[in-house]
Formats: C-alpha cells, sequence, structure tokens
C-alpha cells in the first residue's frame, strides 16, 4: 500500500505541479498528495469489495419480508432461507417448552461473504427472543429458545410462533407455526 501512495503522491504532484520549472509551494503540494491518496483509496475499496464480496445481492429481496410461496413446491432460495419453526403442535398454559429455529430446510452455510445475521421468535407480535451471529463458518444458524406461554395470551386456545431471519445477501424472511394451547 506504501508503494501506491508514493505513487499517489507523485502522479499527483505531476499533475498539480507549475509550468514554471515544474516547483510548487508545500500547500499545494499536501493538498495534491491527499487529492491523489483518496483517489487510489477509493480505488482500492472498490477492488476489494469485489475481491470479499464476490456473489452481487438482490436488491429487490430487501424490499419486503420474504415468505414460501408454494408450500409443495419451494424454489432453492426458500429451502435454504425460509425460517423452519419446530414446537410441539399442543402446550400447557405456564409450562416451559423448548422451540427449535433453525435457517432453512436445508441449513444455511455461514461464511465470510454470505451469511445469517440473526434469528428472531415472536409469539404472535410480542418478541419472544432473538440471537445475532458472526460471519464465520463455526456455527450453523440455528437456535433454541425455551418459552412459557401465559393462558391470557392465548384466549382463543391458539397461538402463533412467527420467526424471523435476516441473510445479508438475500434479506428479510419469515416463517410461522399454530400451535394449540390447554
Amino acid at each position: 500500500m506504501l508503494d501506491r501512495t508514493k505513487a499517489a503522491v507523485v502522479i499527483t504532484s505531476a499533475i498539480f505541479s507549475r509550468k514554471k520549472g515544474g516547483n510548487m509551494d508545500r500547500r499545494t503540494f499536501l493538498k495534491s498528495a491527499g487529492i491523489g491518496t483518496l483517489a487510489l483509496g477509493v480505488v482500492a475499496n472498490t477492488f476489494a469489495a469485489d475481491k470479499y464480496f464476490p456473489s452481487k445481492a438482490d436488491q429487490g429481496l430487501f424490499e419486503n419480508i420474504n415468505r414460501v410461496t408454494d408450500q409443495s413446491s419451494k424454489t432453492p432460495l426458500e429451502k435454504s432461507h425460509a425460517p423452519v419453526i419446530t414446537a410441539p403442535k399442543t402446550v400447557i398454559a405456564g409450562t416451559p417448552f423448548n422451540v427449535e429455529v433453525s435457517v432453512g430446510e436445508v441449513v444455511h452455510a455461514m461464511g465470510p461473504t454470505h451469511w445469517i445475521e440473526s434469528i428472531e421468535l415472536n409469539i404472535g407480535n410480542e418478541p419472544a427472543g432473538r440471537i445475532d451471529f458472526q460471519s464465520n463458518g463455526y456455527i450453523k444458524p440455528k437456535a433454541t429458545f425455551l418459552i412459557v406461554v401465559p393462558k391470557e395470551a392465548a384466549p382463543s386456545g391458539k397461538v402463533t410462533l412467527i420467526a424471523h431471519q435476516r441473510c445479508n445477501l438475500h434479506g428479510y424472511w419469515e416463517g410461522s407455526l399454530d400451535i394449540t394451547v390447554t
């Protein structure tokens, strides 16, 4: 990087040098060196972004909440991104139970350029828990929450568990599961 900076200084010095013998004052030199270094930094960052993030994100996936459109025929993107909730079909009010949320039927891979940022679980509209992930390959994007549903939270005898996950390349996804509360 130091060689690039020197090159930027030499280039900008030549560009901004005075025609009379090529000399310039200190202020002009520092301004031109700063401009050249800044320009070089922008160019270097652009190339670094292409190197470390070669997959281009589909910006349309960030406009809305993504959901599985047809449960009988899921796309590969839906299979690897829609949250899957595993919980008992019937629970007893006030008794703790486990809810597991995994990202996709085929568990989503985690790497430095494509990862799951977080998983959230709601009981209806009420937040129940959240876990954030790091962009590395050391864990699988799965979370287990210990939940207690009070009787007053399910006056109709049913409650909907809603899971959300956010992928850095494929946006915000949602999955849901209805359970009975006795």
